[in-house]
């Protein structure tokens, strides 16, 4: 988990101030010195870490605070808010052009993930009801091209190529195919090279004058630490970006490349990587992510996962079986299905307050549904459809057709069953309001307590 470190830190820090019943300037202080060692632990650039907590020191010793009747929290609610500041304040939307298609140029070092990102980026505008066109510009890397026509076949995204001819003349090429197939997003992955030089810069600057790109994109691997800003900086005095998207953000427990790089180089993070699968790419929330440092979870990203991976129109079949109680082993199913496209449970739960702190320390069995699964498609459609009639030897040949104990088919039907009350709880008197709280839950029923919490 990004962040892993200088959260666990400041949870620390501002546990000792919450044990002070009011604070004075010292108690202020020594705390932001804690702070400024957890933010430079976490690889923040220096500079920023000093402006941070003098920032913080000044606003925190204010009268006002000071005299609150809870201080801690208004020293707490001010690291929050200039966090949220450090980073950018809000998000930073995607540029969409008046009269598209919309040119967005990727830009960074080998090995960054830019061509992967390419074809994320693409993925995420089709989900958004947009129609991208992926530009192989990167002629020189071997098989360069074809990772990009592998990447773009598994996004459903088609992929301009003029094998390893001029670059400035295959972009321009590629918005002209655009403009006659209605594509109103063109991506163009460019060359990387292992280290900034003048070769790389020429031939950006060069696709850049001939195209007019609405938007300059840098892809930078966040696990480089300080050499993501310093990368970001020279991108952008030679060439001027308008953005960064920060990759391998799930891989650094430190995280300081995401907090330094908009205050070292004033262009916004407008996007994540947070995994290897096309569909982990976030939008750059700096709110959220204060929440997450700060460990208050961040449930909006959850909800808005959510979203994108139920079906609307399956929901409302749902809902419509949960009132006539007509909810069988085969909806459980496609509950399952719907939790599992969300991704890593362990990720889920990192994200709801007061239990991401705790996730570390459980040993998460991410595999739990997968096995319920197996023992669900183990049933015939009869029993699916009819639990009850599930009897001991029914219950030994499903066991045995899916590989699991016994033990393990009368706990999934147990659930199953627990879940029937629920849902003929939700339509009693007053289930318009127990409907209403369910339905803000995961799929599936998902409890936390299952994996031990």
């Amino acid at each position: 988990m990004a962040f892993e470190g200088l959260s666990d830190r400041l949870e620390a820090t501002f546990k000792n101030l919450r044990s002070k019943g009011s604070l004075n300037e010292a108690d202020v202080r020594s705390a932001m010195r804690e702070v400024r060692m957890a933010l430079l632990e976490a690889d923040v650039n220096y500079k920023v870490a000093k402006d941070f907590t003098n920032t913080v020191t000044e606003k925190a010793i204010g009268e006002k605070v000071m005299e609150s009747l809870t201080p801690s929290q208004m020293v707490i609610k001010i690291v929050h808010e200039e966090l949220v500041s450090l980073m950018g304040g809000t998000n930073s939307r995607l540029a969409y052009a008046a009269h598209p298609p919309t040119i967005v140029l990727m830009c960074g070092l080998q090995g960054s993930g830019k061509t992967t990102h390419c074809a994320k980026l693409a993925l995420r505008l089709k989900k958004e009801n947009h129609r991208p066109l992926l530009v192989a510009c990167d002629v020189y890397r071997p098989a360069a091209i074809k990772q990009l026509q592998v990447v773009g076949e598994q996004a459903g995204v088609p992929v301009f190529e003029m094998g390893q001819g001029n670059p400035v003349d295959i972009s321009k090429s590629a918005i002209e195919e655009a403009k006659a197939h209605g594509n109103d997003y063109v991506i163009i992955d460019t060359a990387g090279r292992l280290h900034v030089d003048e070769e790389l810069m020429n031939e950006l600057k060069s696709i850049k004058a001939e195209v007019h790109p609405h938007e300059i994109l840098l892809v930078v691997d966040a696990m480089t630490g300080q050499d993501a800003v310093n990368v970001a900086t020279a991108f952008d005095e030679a060439l001027g970006i308008d953005g960064l998207i920060l990759t391998k953000l799930d891989g650094d427990t430190r995280g300081g490349a995401a907090l330094s790089a908009r205050a070292v180089t004033g262009k916004p993070i407008k996007y994540i990587g947070t995994g290897e699968k096309l569909d982990n790419l976030d939008v750059f929330h700096p709110d959220r992510m204060a929440n997450r440092i700060l460990g208050m979870g961040d449930v909006l990203s959850l909800i808005e996962k959510a979203e994108q991976m139920i079906d609307e129109k399956e929901a409302q079949a749902l809902e419509k079986k949960l009132l006539q109680n007509k909810f069988d082993l085969n909806d459980l199913l496609d509950q399952f299905r719907q939790l599992r496209k969300m991704g890593s449970i362990q990720e889920m739960l990192e994200m709801l307050p007061g239990i991401g702190k705790k996730v570390k320390d459980i040993d998460v069995d991410e595999k739990k549904f997968d096995r319920m699964q197996a023992i669900i498609l183990s049933m015939t459609e009869k029993e699916r459809t009819h639990p009850d009639i599930i009897n001991p030897s029914r219950k030994a040949r499903i066991a045995k057709g899916c590989g699991q104990s016994i033990e393990e088919v009368n706990k999934l039907l147990n659930q199953y069953r627990q879940m029937q009350k629920i849902f003929k709880q939700m339509n009693g008197k007053k289930g318009g309001k127990r409907r209403r709280k369910i339905r803000m839950n995961l799929p599936g029923g998902f409890d936390p307590s299952q994996f031990g919490m």
